[in-house]
């Protein structure tokens, strides 16, 4: 859509109320073919798949508050494919795939930046296990570079390789095509192209419960009342337990928060996604200039989306010891984000023992990076009934047979977000 100079200067005058709606606000029907749980990246990335890919179109996405109120706005905008378990790197590297397409797929700029990711290792284990993961990427056909001291200084000069370093660096891994995208253009994207496919995207209305009979899920309730659906499809993220167990689900996941910080916006000194082996850190330079940055797992069960004290000192002091120019700058702000752990780091993308009732969730530090994959497999799983190559063994069912997909390599060594 173009604007006129006079357009644009109209509209900025008028505090935007003039501005086009980019998707319309539509009323809940009585019922539809599918319903999707949650108006995050995921769940718009499924609406949009069932449409383009499968021409589901009778779809309605409930969103209990405003799109990118969510994980989808609360995170470090991390794109990659760099994991261990073959799985893992095969569904993630057809994201990523996904990612370099996704704007001109949607006609709406995610801002993609392929400036690599490099995890650094401070040890010959960790050099180990580098060599490990970059093997297990080769061997899938993906991007994997291993560089020595000075090949991560000269990518990445302000990071502190001297010997007298708290945490020395020996090298690190580099994936050359991850990067960064814009999260909320992804949000914005999908609902768009969603929305002009003729599906719902209903914003403030939140699912208070499910109609189940005789094993057989018929639709929802919500605060704007009951809507029928022949097929519900459960995509929430860190509320997953909670959504989930309102459908009789105990599902294996534990919600914890991970804070990100973001300082105030600096010239370009950063052009490249980095990760700290030392603890769980890893920073990237916003298109605005700030450096955002994140911390560990606050430790404890929590649906908060909050931060404190305790993790933004950790956080502050692995940003100084790991690039000590970073200590002169003033945080801006900070965040929580709500992540759905599983006991064995992979996803869960899958049917339910509720018939027409399906699950996207657990997806640990990856939820971002795996929204385009995760979409298209889910609406595939939803079209069908039966689940995407890619996703096979995502399902609930591994926890019960021991069959579980460990991944230890869903970040740097020894783990990042």
């Amino acid at each position: 859509m173009r604007y006129s100079a006079r357009s644009l200067l109209r509209n900025a005058l008028s505090g935007q109320k003039h501005w086009p709606k980019v998707w319309r606000e539509p009323e809940p029907k009585a019922a539809y073919d599918v319903i999707i749980v949650g108006g995050g990246g995921h769940g718009l990335a499924t609406a949009h798949y069932l449409a383009r890919n499968h021409g589901i179109t009778n779809v309605a996405v409930l969103e209990k508050g405003y799109l990118g109120n969510g994980n989808i706005g609360r995170n470090t905008t991390i794109v990659r494919s760099n994991y261990l378990c073959p799985e893992n790197i095969a569904f993630n590297d057809h994201s990523l795939k996904l990612w370099e397409n996704l704007s001109s797929e949607l006609n709406y700029n995610v801002m993609l930046s392929q400036r690599g990711v490099l995890n650094v290792f401070h040890s010959p284990a960790q050099r180990d296990t580098a060599i490990r993961r970059g093997n297990a990427m080769a061997l899938q056909g993906v991007d994997a570079v291993l560089l020595d001291r000075a090949a991560v200084k000269k990518l990445v000069p302000i990071i502190d390789i001297s010997a007298t370093a708290r945490f020395p660096i020996m090298g690190g891994l580099l994936q050359p095509r991850g990067g960064s995208v814009r999260h909320d253009a992804v949000a914005w994207g999908y609902a768009r192209s969603a929305d002009a496919q003729g599906i719902d995207v209903i914003q403030n209305c939140e699912v208070t419960g499910f109609s189940i009979e005789n094993g057989k899920v018929l639709g929802v309730q919500t605060n704007r009342g009951a809507i029928k659906a022949k097929k519900v499809a459960i995509c929430v993220a860190g509320r997953s337990s909670l959504v989930g167990a309102m459908a009789g689900l105990r599902l294996p996941i534990e919600s914890h928060v991970l804070q990100s910080y973001v300082t105030e916006p600096v010239k370009p000194i950063l052009d490249t996604v980095v990760s700290f082996g030392a603890a769980h850190f890893a920073v990237v330079q916003s298109d605005k200039g700030g450096l955002v940055f994140n911390g560990d797992l606050d430790g404890y069960n929590s649906y908060a989306q909050r931060g404190n004290m305790q993790t933004l000192t950790s956080a502050a002091a692995c940003a100084a010891s790991f690039m000590p120019c970073f200590g002169r700058l003033r945080m801006l702000r900070h965040w929580g984000g709500i992540n759905d752990m599983t006991m064995d780091g992979s996803p869960i993308i899958t049917k339910t023992p509720v018939s027409g009732l399906y699950f996207n969730g657990g997806w640990c530090y990856g939820g971002f990076k795996g929204t385009p994959a995760s979409g298209w497999t889910y609406a595939y799983l939803i079209a069908n009934d039966q689940p995407h190559d890619l996703a096979a063994k995502f399902t609930l069912s591994r926890f019960e047979s021991g069959l579980t997909l460990n991944e230890s390599g869903h970040g740097p060594m020894p783990g990042e977000h």
